[in-house]
């Protein structure tokens, strides 16, 4: 990191300074006490009304125009964003996401590839792409290399010594870093192998399509290990975003030996495996699941699934130790998993966030979807988890109406 990245103006830092002092100012709202207690509730499934969290995504962008941002250090436009985000969500979107008062800055790293990358084209500003995929033969395996992680510690300092200096004294600041988003694997194979081939191994080439899983399973294994001996893992127990939609507030974890060092087992856990959707349940048991087990099996809790339909499946994934939270996507058998979840797993539905992104928002449409889904999983522990957006149509009201909406028929149960 250089100078000119941490060298921001007085009205810089002031304007950081006012927006931090806003999100103290929420944080410290009884209403966030209450809200942390209803998380911690619910993952302990207990019994609660659902819970309601929305995060826009893509579309934070249409709720925070780059014009609306008055920094124009980049390091402080992103602190400016964020900042604003926290605010929109306390004062504006109002679901039941806490406000915490803390900043965290991530660790100043580099990540390598497996020894191969794919060459993508496309896929700018959050748009779809394709991609060629570099592992053509199976022959060329043994070009493979578990990726390295490279911490720039002095840069990482500085940038967590920046940001206290700035707002340390209104904001705990906290070195904090989200080393993955998932642990599926799958999305990896298919950058390095491409969907269709993948398919096709299953069939045609299935002991080099194993052998490559427990290539990708045992770098996911050897980075955890890295991880874990440099000290680099945070607990994810508190506004920690987990799995594919949910926060991490429990006292389940940490573990009752631990001592300060944190290790997977003291963690939530998650896996995923949208990209192969298109596979029967008998090959996903196969040449999935058996490679995830190992990983997620470290975990203290775990999460599992994201937009792939896990009905189909559900059979093989309750097969995950100290499974905790499961994606019920849009396009999964509501019905069915509300009676094979019921009050023993987290039922972390998610409504179609096309219905957001509309040329007109049908409000009579989407609550009557939100009353259908509640009702179908009234004797289950819900959250409702409005994710995965696009594009919200230029129309920041609609995440707000979306909210007071699921709430509304949340209420009514």
């Amino acid at each position: 990191m250089n100078d000119q990245q941490t060298t921001l103006t007085t009205k810089e830092r002031q304007l950081l300074r006012t927006l931090a002092q806003q999100v103290a100012e929420l944080a410290a709202r009884p209403i966030e006490a209450e809200k942390r207690d209803l998380w911690r509730r619910h993952n302990a499934l207990q019994s609660t009304r659902p819970v309601i969290f929305c995060d826009p995504e893509n579309g934070w962008h249409e709720i925070i125009r780059p014009e609306q941002l008055a920094c124009e250090n980049e390091l402080a436009r992103e602190w400016e964003f964020r900042l604003r985000r926290e605010i929109f969500w306390g004062t504006q979107m109002c679901d039941d996401r806490v406000i915490v008062p803390f900043f965290d800055v991530a660790h100043v790293a580099t990540e390598s590839d497996w020894g191969m990358h794919e060459t993508r084209v496309g896929g700018q500003h959050g748009g779809a792409y394709t991609w060629d995929p570099p592992l053509k033969e199976y022959a060329d395996l043994l070009k493979l290399r578990f990726p390295t992680i490279a911490v720039d510690a002095a840069a990482t300092q500085q940038r967590a010594a920046l940001a206290d200096e700035i707002l340390g004294d209104l904001l705990t600041v906290r070195v904090k870093t989200l080393w993955w988003w998932t642990l599926g694997m799958t999305w990896t194979l298919v950058n390095l192998r491409g969907m269709m081939q993948i398919m096709y191994d299953m069939v045609d080439a299935p002991d080099e399509l194993h052998q490559v899983m427990a290539f990708l399973r045992d770098g996911h294994l050897a980075k955890l290990d890295w991880l874990e001996q440099e000290g680099l893992l945070s607990l994810n127990n508190d506004g920690t975003y987990v799995g594919s939609g949910g926060f991490g507030w429990t006292d389940d974890l940490p573990q009752p030996d631990f001592i300060g060092r944190v290790r997977t087992c003291d963690l939530w856990g998650f896996g995923e495996s949208q990209e192969t959707v298109g596979v029967s349940p008998k090959m996903f048991a196969e040449f999935v699941l058996p490679y995830q087990l190992p990983i997620l099996s470290r975990f203290g809790l775990n999460c599992y699934g994201c937009c792939e339909p896990l009905d189909q499946r559900w059979e093989y994934v309750k097969q995950i130790p100290r499974l905790r939270r499961v994606s019920v996507s849009p396009w999964s058998n509501r019905a069915f998993m509300a009676e094979q979840l019921g009050a023993n797993y987290i039922l972390s539905m998610k409504p179609n966030p096309a219905d957001l992104a509309r040329d007109s928002f049908d409000e009579e449409k989407v609550r009557g979807i939100l009353r259908a889904d509640l009702r179908a999983t009234r004797d289950c522990r819900v959250e409702v988890i409005m994710k995965d957006n696009h594009t919200i149509c230029n129309d920041p009201h609609r995440v707000v109406r979306w909210v007071q909406m699921a709430r509304e028929e949340a209420e009514k149960l």
